[in-house]
């Protein structure tokens, strides 16, 4: 069983570097599925339904969602009816859409969820993803051996704990939320592959995919600023996961593909309503 993952796609830039890159990459990797986090997707925060319907147009069978899941009034409206779009199963019961599905591929079935780290959020809280863990593990394992966790965290404090918790009982733990790629991918001892963060597909030449300027303003003054993206050097970024039988992962490599800058004409309009709708 093949696994890409693409790396939180972050505004204009991360759907036209997806555009670009991702195509190429299923026929050079030809994945069994493709997981996308795009909690940044639209304006840098969030995702909008036609952004959705787009990177699943792209080749992005599953999209994941993090702090940012109910920033889009018209994707939160219509989460029930997209099984493709997942939101942190660590929520609330009565909170809409999904946290984990299984999704079926020409390789067999695999399970995908996504947890919501605990420290550093403040408009998303979530359940201790430690405790839910074991019960979430079995339930999503009576299905399939293959089972893929993205964890929307904020600390490497948070997610090397679950890494060492999940070792040997799922296929793979991905790190997303901080969008800068660390060096630190591995598979553990039981065979559960690993990485603290899968990085960013966006502007690399930016502050998590974002407009310089505008982070910097809001850490002098205080002052909350949903900020701008960027298009200064346009990379996808991810992991690419090798899992055998049964549901152990053979290896993890990194993903980093630079793609030119698009031209002004080519370039969509900035979301006016990056933060809310």
């Amino acid at each position: 069983m093949k696994i890409l993952y693409i790396a939180e796609i972050v505004g204009r830039a991360g759907i036209y570097a997806c555009k670009k890159a991702l195509p190429l990459l299923i026929k050079s990797k030809a994945p069994d599925l493709v997981i996308a986090c795009a909690d940044g997707a639209t304006g840098g925060t969030g995702l909008k339904r036609n952004h959705a319907a787009y990177l699943r147009k792209l080749g992005a069978n599953v999209l994941t969602l993090g702090e940012c899941a109910f920033y889009k009034k018209d994707l939160t409206e219509t989460l029930e009816k997209l099984p493709y779009v997942l939101r942190p199963d660590n929520l609330n019961v009565e909170a809409p859409g999904s946290g984990s599905r299984i999704y079926k591929t020409k390789g067999g079935k695999v399970a995908v969820a996504v947890l919501l780290g605990q420290s550093g959020f403040t408009r998303l809280h979530g359940n201790n993803p430690f405790s839910g863990l074991s019960v979430l593990l079995e339930r999503l394992r009576q299905e399939t051996p293959f089972v893929i966790i993205d964890f929307h965290a904020q600390t490497t404090g948070e997610k090397q704990i679950l890494f060492a918790l999940a070792d040997g009982r799922c296929s793979a733990v991905i790190g997303s939320h901080c969008r800068v790629q660390s060096a630190d991918e591995r598979v553990l001892p039981g065979g559960t592959a690993v990485i603290s963060d899968a990085g960013r597909t966006g502007s690399i030449d930016s502050v998590g995919g974002c407009e310089a300027d505008s982070r910097i303003k809001e850490y002098m003054t205080g002052i909350p600023d949903w900020t701008r993206d960027t298009w200064a050097k346009p990379c996808l970024q991810g992991v690419f996961i090798d899992l055998g039988n049964p549901g152990k992962a053979r290896s993890i490599e990194r993903i980093h593909c630079p793609v030119e800058s698009a031209p002004e004409a080519e370039r969509p309009e900035q979301e006016e309503d990056a933060a809310h709708d």
